[in-house]
């Protein structure tokens, strides 16, 4: 009988053993999903950020003409599902500018905030 309380004991620590083990195993996995969720949701920012930068050139700085409505709501509705209000209130300051100069200047302001929006993944 000796032998098997023996045994049994050796089963039981290697049980509460092995799961003290996966555990730890487990939160260190959950850590490193909130960190690799973190970083994606960074990338994804970056990515939108970068999208309306690229379209903003394109359809407002290289413009051989006026911006049409449509480009212009387009752009509208893009900046504001960046979800930044940050950004969005120096983009009402572009869009509100009564001059062309005050306008230039706005846009420099639009295009340094974006920029530096744009965060590394770590």
């Amino acid at each position: 009988m000796t032998k098997q309380k023996t045994i049994l004991i050796i089963i039981i620590l290697f049980l509460i053993a092995s799961n003290i083990y996966f555990g730890f195993k487990y939160l260190n996995s959950q850590r490193e999903l909130r960190s690799m969720q973190s970083a994606l949701e960074t990338q994804k920012t970056n990515e939108e950020v970068l999208n309306f930068t690229k379209f903003f050139i394109e359809k407002v700085l290289k413009a051989e003409k006026e911006v049409d409505f449509e480009t212009r709501l387009k752009l509208e509705n893009t900046v504001r599902n960046l979800g930044d209000e940050e950004i969005l209130t120096q983009w009402q300051k572009f869009t509100e500018s009564k001059t062309e100069a005050e306008a230039q200047e706005q846009v420099k302001n639009l295009l340094e905030m974006l920029v530096n929006k744009i965060s590394p993944v770590k």
